[in-house]
């Protein structure tokens, strides 16, 4: 019978990342037609492999991704909501069983810590900080964010406080579209961090449309669509090829989506320049 691994025999393993696939058991789904099951992109879905540092999910509105993110956070321990496996809040359950269904394969390094970034919730995270400072009963919650509010800096602000902060090293990372609230250059700053903390053992799992984040070297980019989840090239992305057609020619691709009224505008433009 073979022992269990110690931590100390697990230090001595190369670092593979916190979680190395996640298995689908669809013998206990409860209807296969109904959301989240019913989704295109998980029909097919039994095991999906994760890169040790940084995976991406990619795809248009709707496929999938939030669905998915959420789930393996939820099965990692993760608040639905967000926040750290402290966080115990709620304001509405509203996320899907998914994760009853998950099963995540983790490899023999432990995190000491880790996060579920929801960019559409993270206010109700602010506020659950700020309550629960008021509450006392330890060290302010806020000085592992910077020490100053969250509610009192703007969306973008808040969100580098928790990524420059509050995010260290040996830990693991759920995002969920993190690029909602960020301006391209905080995108890029984003990535450098994210940079730094891969160099730390820090793995990310990370939702996201953002052709900024996901040109991260090395990354596997899994795209969510109506044949399934696929690993696809950076510069295959539709998130890469439509922005790039766009900055290219943006008269063109203005032409296409307006028509002739993006023409006779430019003309009005340059006439009331004269």
């Amino acid at each position: 019978m073979r022992k269990p691994i110690c931590k100390e025999d697990a230090d001595n393993f190369a670092f593979r990342g916190y979680v190395h696939s996640l298995i689908l058991d669809r013998k206990n789904v409860p209807d296969a037609k109904r959301y989240p099951f019913s989704l295109a992109a998980l029909r097919s879905l039994d095991t999906l492999a994760l890169h040790p540092q940084v995976t991406f999910f990619v795809g248009e509105n709707g496929t999938g991704k939030s669905t998915l993110v959420e789930a393996i956070a939820v099965a990692w321990g993760f608040n639905a909501e967000g926040g750290s496996r402290n966080f115990e809040f709620t304001t509405r359950a509203s996320h899907s069983r998914l994760s009853d269904h998950v099963t995540l394969v983790k490899g023999v390094h432990r995190p000491k810590d880790g996060f579920f970034l929801r960019a559409e919730s993270f206010f109700t995270v602010a506020s659950e900080i700020e309550r629960l400072d008021k509450a006392g009963g330890g060290p302010p919650i806020i000085d592992s964010y910077g020490g100053r509010s969250l509610h009192e800096q703007s969306h973008g602000e808040s969100f580098m406080a928790l990524i420059m902060k509050r995010f260290h090293g040996n830990s693991f990372y759920v995002l969920d579209e993190p690029e909602a609230a960020l301006s391209p250059m905080r995108q890029m700053a984003m990535l450098a961090r994210i940079h730094q903390l891969v160099a730390q053992q820090c793995q990310f799992i990370i939702a996201t449309h953002s052709p900024i984040l996901m040109a991260y070297p090395g990354a596997l980019i899994l795209q969510l669509s109506e044949e399934g989840i696929m690993p696809v090239e950076y510069a295959q992305t539709e998130h890469v090829t439509i922005t790039r057609a766009f900055l290219n020619n943006p008269e063109r691709m203005l032409s296409i989506l307006l028509g002739g009224d993006a023409g006779h505008q430019n003309d009005r433009n340059d006439r009331n320049e004269e």
